[in-house]
């Protein structure tokens, strides 16, 4: 047993199963008997859906697009691809589209966050874009309405009348230089959906439509680095329905820059740079060694997780590359299949958090980007608060035992990548990740 990490697993005799996160030291048990419970939400009182008010159902939707903030890009569908527009203009706003880029109303860390602490200013192209788009009368009508909806709770009508206009101009390069951004799906429901129970999450995306929203959001993520020197580390992370913290049930992803890297990765970073090869070790290897890996392709792997404080589906990219925008064309795709592929085994009505996990930008050593897909459906309670010890429902066999032939299903029916290997098809090659040049 290699001696740099912790044995992260241990089989008691009874039948508790003792993890330890490899990377992050989190310590979890599963205790026998929890495993088999339902893990869907259940939606209350499904209602039949209006035909007319298709589009309407939240501030996400298509034809509420003036309720967001001024788009970044959008990706449109053409032919059997699709194009990424940039710095979009109010004129695009009727056009149809796939996936929007947009502000968020109510980010974490604001344009004034950067602009107080590191005297950040708005780039040319940024300042071009918002003297443009405020000297558009339909563009100063979507900023202001945008606005005043974001300061509804500090200003009364009256207040917010009496502000002079420059004021509001000034407000209004959060919207143009924002380091918190949505990346948002068309659809509210699936297509033909006649209840409002059945929502469109991104397993019911086709596996091309999901690539294009990984593209969109891997480009959203490199601008956000381009655009903020003073950016270290940009989060990329997904919440699907609001036990996992959503605020509306419309399929999205959220990107924040912060100055700082994360706690994990400032951990990750320090156990890589001790060992270099231990995103092998103690990741995709161990997880071969104990018959966790769920499927591959060419590009990347899916394992059962072990170590996390909900059952969690782990993708590895297989590439040289270790931030994603600078993947091939082939290997994001083959990233964006097996997450896919993930959400599609883990069905729509399973609150989940997706988060990315990639090398920080300044980092000195070499890291693999990884996506993690948890399943929230147990709650922390005040055993885990005092002991640090998290109790997960569900172990990494259990686990591998719900997803592995729910995937086989899918792909028979053609829902998923066709070229994915599932469970025993897959070659489980020692030190498949690539991001360690002398694995190259």
């Amino acid at each position: 047993m290699n001696n740099s990490f912790r044995p992260p697993l241990t089989k008691m005799a009874d039948g508790t199963v003792k993890q330890i996160n490899p990377f992050s030291d989190t310590e979890v048990w599963t205790v026998p008997g929890r495993a088999h419970r339902p893990l869907e939400m259940k939606l209350p009182n499904p209602q039949p859906i209006d035909p007319q008010t298709l589009g309407h159902t939240c501030a996400f939707c298509t034809q509420r697009v003036l309720e967001t903030p001024p788009e970044k890009s959008r990706l449109v569908k053409k032919r059997d691809d699709a194009v990424i527009y940039r710095s979009t203009g109010v004129d695009m706003l009727t056009r149809e589209w796939e996936f929007r880029r947009v502000p968020n109303l109510f980010e974490i860390v604001s344009f004034d966050y950067w602009e107080k602490n590191y005297d950040f200013r708005l780039s040319r192209d940024a300042q071009q874009r918002l003297d443009s788009y405020f000297a558009d009368p339909a563009g100063k009508s979507h900023i202001l309405s945008v606005l005043r909806a974001k300061m509804r709770g500090i200003y009364s009508d009256g207040e917010w009348d009496e502000i002079p206009e420059i004021e509001k101009f000034q407000q209004a390069r959060n919207l143009f230089a924002s380091g918190h951004d949505l990346i948002i799906s068309r659809r509210h429901f699936i297509d033909g959906a006649t209840d409002d129970s059945q929502l469109a999450s991104a397993g019911t995306l086709t596996p091309q439509e999901h690539e294009w929203y990984i593209r969109l959001t891997v480009d959203a993520m490199h601008d956000l680095y381009q655009s903020n020197r003073y950016a270290k580390y940009v989060q990329v992370f997904q919440n699907w329905l609001k036990p996992a913290g959503a605020s509306f049930d419309h399929l999205h992803k959220q990107l924040v820059s912060i100055d700082q890297r994360p706690v994990t990765a400032q951990l990750e970073v320090e156990k890589a740079r001790r060992n270099p090869n231990l995103f092998n070790e103690a990741g995709v290897d161990y997880a071969s060694y104990h018959n966790l890996i769920l499927a591959e392709n060419q590009h990347a792997v899916a394992i059962a997780g072990f170590g996390h404080r909900y059952p969690t589906l782990e993708i590895w990219s297989r590439s040289p590359h270790c931030q994603p925008w600078e993947h091939t064309p082939e290997e994001l795709h083959a990233m964006s299949d097996l997450i896919h592929a993930m959400h599609a085994a883990t069905g729509p009505l399973v609150p989940t958090n997706e988060e990315w996990y990639c090398k920080p930008i300044d980092a000195d050593v070499a890291m693999p980007w990884k996506v993690l897909i948890k399943w929230r459906v147990s709650t922390l309670a005040g055993f885990e608060g005092s002991t640090k010890i998290y109790v997960n429902t569900i172990d990494p066999w259990s686990l591998r035992d719900r997803v592995v032939p729910r995937l086989l299903e899918l792909r028979a029916e053609g829902k998923i990548a066709q070229n994915i290997n599932i469970a025993t098809e897959c070659s489980c090659k020692v030190n498949s990740l690539k991001y360690n040049p002398f694995l190259q």
